[in-house]
């Protein structure tokens, strides 16, 4: 099995039960050969704790987790690459058709596709099962 690949964010919000401050986790990574996140929060002042987890991350803990961690980018270290199979990967892991995926394949080709860590080192992995020398890095 590999290795997971996380990123993590601290944060503080308001308690929805007393308004005093409450910490809170997020967490979003490959786990188990799946994109997961996770949030938790415990109130230190009345105890009201919750956990919260799922496979579609939420724009709000993106945007917390970009902003402590930033972007990483995928590579593709043999240029010569079947673009086929990089399509294939692509349509089928993006969700997206053959013209957005013609676009992200130049970003790709260029070393200038970018996202979450964890969201490119998946795509990575995707590749890599498909024959494809691929590696998420940062910039």
């Amino acid at each position: 099995m590999e290795e997971a690949v996380v990123e993590s964010v601290r944060y503080i919000a308001p308690c929805v039960d007393c308004g005093a401050r409450l910490e809170c986790w997020g967490v979003h990574g490959v786990i188990g050969g799946s994109l997961r996140w996770d949030v938790e929060s415990v109130c230190l002042a009345c105890g009201q704790a919750k956990a919260d987890c799922g496979r579609a991350l939420s724009a709000w803990l993106r945007d917390r987790l970009l902003a402590d961690h930033g972007l990483a980018v995928l590579h593709v270290t043999h240029p010569s690459v079947e673009r086929v199979t990089l399509m294939k990967v692509l349509c089928a892991q993006l969700g997206i058709g053959l013209t957005e995926a013609q676009a992200v394949l130049g970003q790709v080709l260029a070393g200038v596709y970018s996202g979450m860590l964890p969201e490119v080192e998946y795509l990575a992995r995707k590749l890599r099962r498909a024959g494809v020398d691929a590696v998420a890095a940062r910039p």
